[in-house]
């Protein structure tokens, strides 16, 4: 029952959620100094060369990609814009690994298109040079097209919601250069927001650097905990790569915080568009049409073909049974995020405190954090509370040791509701934000109570959010690997596990099947993303 009272329920949260960072700050004073010495000897140094240099790349393709694209959909007309214009996004339902999956099964040595090549090389060509997809160079392909769409939907806004007058007042002093000299610096704000995404979960992906054999600070957590057995060295590298996204963060911050967009309110929004005729229309439209094709209409079609070469009739009966366990375990998480996520803002609404306010705002920074750090935080939590509960047990009974916290479900539900309670409350905030304060005070007036008021006046408004932002939760947990590959009790798998295993064992025919479902599954929440924007502009 939600009381305005509710904001005790807060702190024991904070702990909770706290428990995890406290864990890897602590474990910065206590550190296993010979495996960091190993480490920052041997690997540590190209951990971190290798994952600023995927940083710097997949960043500047990024913008490239989705600013150009942006630039080209707000304000031109050309064949196909319409349509680009949500295609464009639909990248976003496609995970980074399943993608370099489908590229690998296309590409490799073993694909059609080089078999391809060695059959005709016996009669037509000499020795052929192709190159490796399963590289550096793949990595920063696979991520920038399937990442570009975060710079791309904030710097289309920015575009399209830009002042009018102010291109009125630069074609009246002469000038000549719209996009260079005004319309990109104005969008510096939102182009800096979709980028620091961009960086973040360039800086988060695991399945994609970990199948294209890279050395970066993700799959050095990994290598550190399971290859070398220390939770202690695997908590540093997490810490160093918390700092990293800390930065990436307080610099997004920075640069939103010091500028601002120009946003004509007026009936006539933005510049007229530009209407591109012969050689340039069709320039626009390859160009689109290629980041479509090469993000979403190739990949798809590759797992669609795989798909009908795998041997799922071998394990169908397990297939069923990963399923139900990604249906049930996403759908339990989806379902306790977005209610705390209600409980939250609801305390949120009623509170004075600052201090619970920020507290509130604290809680949803979990999403700018990785999810294989959140795991070994949530590990290293969890068992320091296993031991504390053992050392009681073990003073009133011989009972054998027992792993309640760190050896079951809850650790990796723990895991989901902190990664993604962000994505949960900002639909549920945005649709807070539209219910009138004057309706609270009219309810309390007729003798309601808070509780009453919550159920009967905000709840109803509130339920097409909730659906919503239950929606979005459960297509994310679908999709998530690295904590659930640590976090997941024995024998347990979830499609997305099962793709890069299958994957691992080189069978990315059976990959696809798993994959394919987890891609149909994140087109819903894109489609519904696109026509809220669509209808906001």
């Amino acid at each position: 029952m939600l009381t305005t009272k509710s904001h005790w329920l807060i702190w024991p949260m904070v702990v909770v959620f706290g428990l995890p960072l406290a864990a890897l700050l602590w474990q910065l004073f206590q550190p296993d100094l010979e495996v960091w010495h190993h480490l920052s000897e041997t690997v540590l140094g190209g951990y971190i060369r290798q994952s600023l240099s995927l940083l710097l790349w997949v960043t500047v393709g990024s913008a490239l990609v989705g600013v150009s694209s942006a630039w080209l959909i707000a304000r031109h007309r050309f064949s196909g814009q319409r349509v680009f214009q949500w295609l464009l996004i639909l990248p976003m339902a496609m995970p980074a690994y399943i993608v370099a999956y489908a590229y690998t099964w296309w590409l490799d040595v073993a694909g059609p298109v080089q078999s391809t090549l060695r059959t005709y090389n016996n009669w037509s060509f000499g020795d052929y040079v192709f190159p490796n997809i399963r590289s550096f160079g793949g990595a920063v392909l696979v991520l920038t097209l399937v990442l570009y769409p975060y710079v791309y939907l904030l710097a289309r806004a920015a575009f399209q919601r830009q002042s009018k007058q102010l291109f009125e007042a630069h074609q009246l002093a002469g000038g000549r250069h719209y996009f260079r000299q005004v319309a990109l610096p104005l969008a510096r704000p939102a182009i800096f927001g979709g980028l620091a995404l961009v960086m973040m979960e360039t800086l988060a992906d695991y399945g994609t650097v970990q199948y294209f054999g890279l050395n970066t600070l993700t799959t050095g957590i990994l290598k550190t905990w399971f290859g070398l057995g220390s939770l202690a060295g695997a908590a540093q590298i997490a810490s160093l790569l918390l700092s990293l996204v800390m930065v990436i963060m307080l610099l997004e911050k920075y640069v939103r915080g010091t500028a601002g967009y120009a946003i004509d309110k007026g009936p006539q929004q933005g510049p007229p568009s530009i209407t591109l005729s012969g050689w340039k229309n069709w320039m626009a439209s390859l160009w689109c049409g290629l980041v479509v094709a090469l993000g979403f209409v190739l990949p798809l079609c590759l797992l669609l073909v795989m798909a009908f070469h795998s041997r799922i009739y071998d394990w169908w009966s397990d297939f069923i049974n990963l399923i139900i366990h990604t249906l049930s375990v996403a759908g339990l998480g989806a379902v306790l995020t977005v209610a705390l996520a209600l409980l939250l803002l609801f305390v949120h609404r009623h509170t004075r405190s600052s201090r619970t306010q920020f507290a509130i705002r604290a809680m949803g920074l979990g999403y700018a954090v990785p999810g294989l750090v959140i795991a070994v935080g949530v590990t290293m939590a969890f068992g320091w509370l296993d031991q504390g509960l053992n050392g009681i047990i073990s003073t009133f009974s011989a009972a054998p040791p027992t792993l309640l916290f760190s050896g079951g479900f809850l650790a990796l539900i723990t895991a989901y509701v902190i990664r993604f309670l962000a994505v949960a409350m900002q639909p549920v905030e945005a649709a807070y934000q539209t219910i009138n304060k004057n309706l609270d005070e009219a309810s309390l007036l007729t003798g309601k109570n808070t509780n009453q008021t919550f159920r009967f006046v905000h709840l109803p408004l509130l339920k097409p959010s909730l659906w919503t932002a239950v929606l979005l939760v459960f297509v994310d947990l679908l999709k998530e690997l690295p904590a659930t590959l640590v976090l997941r009790p024995f024998n347990f798998n979830t499609l997305a596990v099962k793709a890069y295993e299958l994957a691992a064992d080189e069978r990315l025919a059976d990959a696809a099947v798993p994959a394919l479902c987890i891609v149909a599954v994140g087109l819903i929440p894109v489609i519904i993303l696109n026509n809220k924007i669509n209808h906001r502009l």
